[in-house]
């Protein structure tokens, strides 16, 4: 796992700048703590930060090839699985390695099959390959976008990046943020290519661009695809089974110690189930992580999607499994650390506003850190399979719009009310919703003839494997590498994917449950009462000591001169919530929204100084 960058000029523009490239690569560091590199040539530059994982002497980036036409340079971040039989198919070519990492498989399988070297291909990914004997740059990324790609044209030629912060050491490269990139800030949906940056594009997942003196073009290379499914339960459970094991073994591979993240839900169990009995057969024991708050038991407070704190469950797994398990306690003031937030919104290149979501998930994987270099997770699995509440409530099931945005809004309008009521209005938010929804709808792959409750089924896993999973893998990806952690998901194979998008609704919920062709499949290495556990969202801290840090920060914020958040932020809500007594509070969801998007905009206004463009 590493973080990537570079720039190509066919106008020249590179010569005398290679410090603007150390510049770039340089905040890649917390991607790659382990070496970092820089290549060149007249019209190109690549940089590379690694972090260690796959043939730890060798393997160093940017790699190159002399051929008799020119220069091939690759710079890549991620994890090719299958990158051994690649290897030996490629030896059988002719190939010749000099190393045993998966780096030199990308780029002798680029020399055999030129672009489509991405269909040979099985993992996480995002790479740049120059090839100086066409001067042509080619840009690809994973079939599910698990690792992040960015890129901007600029005059002459393109920089690209793993993150934009890379892209914005660019001097030709400015942070603007227009009203589309306020809007996917505040929306809450992440549209494919959508970047935020004024210019800038976010690679979409399963794309290859491609830049030479003709333009640079885009095109698909892989997409999801609707096919009959003609398996029944138990074939349907035990096919899905096979899949899934051979997911977590081939992402067991690694030079470096490894772990599972374990929440004690049903999907990182299977994950930590599978993995342990993998490792078990070569006589390891697996290591499993989890997060929780000081007296978050004592504090918890059941609903009705909501009903049971996950330290139990994930300790019970671990026994079960019998992996050495660590349980990460934080407490409200690591939480609410003004040094974590920003390190949060650093990482994430934007001010999210999920607060103390994702401070506990970057103090875990600093945690888990000190430990492991590689770690299992669960995502993609609630995403494939049906596993949130929405997609089994009937009227959210009909209802037009996101349904987790829907659910979350009780089915009103998506106002964001904490903004100035002219920026509401600029935004128009609703209307922004509804034309995203619209787009992804329309896209929905559907078999000729299929009925009406089948084709909605199709739309809501569609929704969410293209609109909420980018998301939840942007997440995982920024805070794990900002730790100097690799996360890898096997639910997000795409054999998995294809598999699973197909398998008819009636079969997701056969038993009356959520995911129960999933449980099905993993039951032999689930405990029963895992199997048995209604799902539970990640979770919030519900200790007031929290809130009430968050209410005295803001209070700082409101009272400083002029701060630039009050140009988007109604100040009166921003008073409101941060003066109101939590115990008081008629919202108190609501609240808290107001305060964590308050003070990571702030933060996010501090550190990018980005210029809004309103209009």
């Amino acid at each position: 796992m590493c973080g990537i960058t570079g720039w190509v000029s066919y106008d020249g523009g590179l010569a005398g700048r290679r410090h603007l490239l150390d510049r770039m690569t340089a905040t890649m560091t917390g991607r790659g703590p382990d070496a970092g590199g820089t290549w060149s040539d007249r019209h190109a530059a690549l940089g590379h930060r690694r972090l260690s994982i796959i043939d730890l002497a060798g393997g160093a980036q940017p790699m190159t090839a002399a051929t008799d036409g020119g220069t091939v340079a690759l710079t890549y971040s991620g994890e090719v699985y299958n990158f051994r039989q690649l290897r030996g198919e490629l030896r059988a070519r002719g190939h010749r390695f000099t190393t045993a990492s998966d780096t030199e498989v990308v780029l002798r399988g680029y020399l055999e099959w030129g672009e489509a070297v991405v269909d040979h291909l099985t993992g996480m990914y995002a790479f740049g390959v120059w090839d100086g004997r066409t001067e042509r740059l080619l840009l690809v990324r994973d079939r599910l976008g698990i690792k992040p790609l960015y890129y901007q044209s600029t005059p002459g030629g393109v920089v690209f990046g793993s993150e934009p912060k890379a892209l914005l050491a660019h001097p030709d490269i400015r942070p603007v943020v227009d009203l589309d990139g306020l809007r996917e800030i505040m929306l809450g949906v992440k549209t494919p290519g959508a970047a935020v940056w004024k210019g800038m594009r976010e690679l979409p997942p399963a794309h290859i661009a491609v830049l030479d003196r003709s333009g640079l073009r885009e095109r698909s290379y892989w997409e999801l695809r609707a096919t009959d499914h003609t398996d029944g339960r138990e074939a349907s459970a035990a096919h899905l089974g096979a899949l899934l094991e051979g997911s977590v073994r081939e992402q067991l591979v690694a030079d470096v110690p490894l772990c599972t993240l374990l929440s004690g839900g049903l999907d990182s169990s299977a994950i930590t189930g599978l993995a342990a009995r993998e490792l078990a057969y070569g006589g390891d024991a697996l290591r499993s992580f989890s997060v929780d708050f000081v007296g978050h038991s004592d504090h918890f407070v059941p609903d009705e999607h909501n009903v049971s704190p996950d330290t139990a469950y994930a300790r019970a797994v671990a026994d079960h499994v019998g992996s050495r398990h660590t349980n990460l306690v934080l407490d409200p003031a690591a939480l609410a650390d003004l040094d974590v937030r920003r390190a949060c919104v650093a990482a994430r290149d934007l001010p999210i506003g999920r607060g103390d979501m994702d401070h506990s998930l970057l103090l875990l994987f600093r945690a888990v850190r000190e430990h492991s270099t590689v770690a299992l997770s669960g995502e993609g699995a609630d995403e494939m399979f049906g596993g949130y509440w929405w997609f089994h409530d009937p009227a959210l099931r009909a209802s037009a719009g996101f349904p987790w945005l829907t659910a979350a809004t009780g089915g009103v309008r998506q106002e964001r009310t904490f903004l100035r009521a002219e920026c509401q209005r600029a935004l128009d938010i609703p209307e922004f919703a509804e034309q995203r929804y619209r787009e992804a709808v329309a896209a929905t792959p559907v078999l000729d003839g299929e009925g009406a409750e089948r084709r909605r089924a199709r739309e809501l896993l569609y929704l969410h494997l293209t609109r909420s999973l980018g998301g939840m893998l942007d997440r995982k990806d920024r805070l794990s590498m900002a730790a100097g952690l690799e996360v890898r998901v096997p639910f997000c194979d795409h054999r998995i994917v294809e598999y699973a998008y197909n398998i008819p609704w009636p079969l997701h919920v056969f038993d009356g449950r959520e995911k129960s062709v999933l449980r099905a499949a993993t039951g032999h290495v689930v405990p029963e009462v895992v199997r048995r556990r209604t799902k539970s969202p990640y979770p919030m801290t519900r200790d007031v000591r929290y809130i009430e840090a968050l209410q005295r920060q803001a209070l700082d914020v409101l009272a400083e001169r002029d701060a630039a958040v009050f140009a988007l932020v109604d100040r009166q809500a921003a008073v409101r919530a941060a003066s109101t007594p939590w115990g008081a509070c008629a919202n108190a969801p609501g609240q808290r929204l107001v305060l964590e998007k308050l003070l990571d905009l702030h933060v996010w206004l501090d550190l990018y100084k980005p210029e809004l463009v309103m209009c």
